[in-house]
């Protein structure tokens, strides 16, 4: 029995004294709580206005890039109106000089037609005065039909 005893009580006493150590806040305990409240509130408040100005720095170097693409936006379609343009006097050019190659081959080959029309018909008056000729020479004759230019 006084084991039993003995064993109560230290079961009562293991079991009170963490309670007793528990209930030991005193009031620099509480206050030394409510400035690290404080401390940790500032902090939070200092962190958010340094993401704040992040941000507002973030912003304004992208509206600064932005301004930067219009510029090259502009810029590119200047460079592109000057490609059209030289592409279509380029173009135009080469139309031109087509157009002048054409017109100067008519030219050309028109006097060099007229001459061959003028050759060929020279040529058929010649064979009929040699046909006629031949009828009353028989050696003419030959010579026409070895040629092939009488039958």
């Amino acid at each position: 029995m006084r084991s039993l005893f003995i064993l109560l009580f230290l079961l009562f006493f293991i079991s009170t004294v963490p309670a007793a150590a528990g209930s030991s806040f005193t009031q620099s305990d509480r206050d030394r709580m409510i400035r690290l409240e404080t401390r940790v509130e500032d902090g939070f408040k200092a962190t958010n206005q340094r993401i704040d100005d992040m941000m507002a720095d973030m912003n304004r170097r992208f509206e600064q890039v932005d301004k930067r693409f219009d510029q090259v936006d502009k810029h590119f379609d200047q460079v592109t109106t000057f490609m059209f343009w030289c592409f279509g006097i380029l173009f135009g050019g080469m139309g031109l000089l087509i157009t002048l190659v054409i017109w100067d081959r008519r030219t050309a080959i028109a006097p060099a037609v007229h001459k061959t029309k003028e050759i060929g018909e020279r040529t058929e008056l010649v064979e009929k005065a040699l046909r006629e000729v031949a009828l009353k020479n028989p050696d003419v004759k030959e010579a026409l039909k070895h040629f092939g230019l009488m039958q």
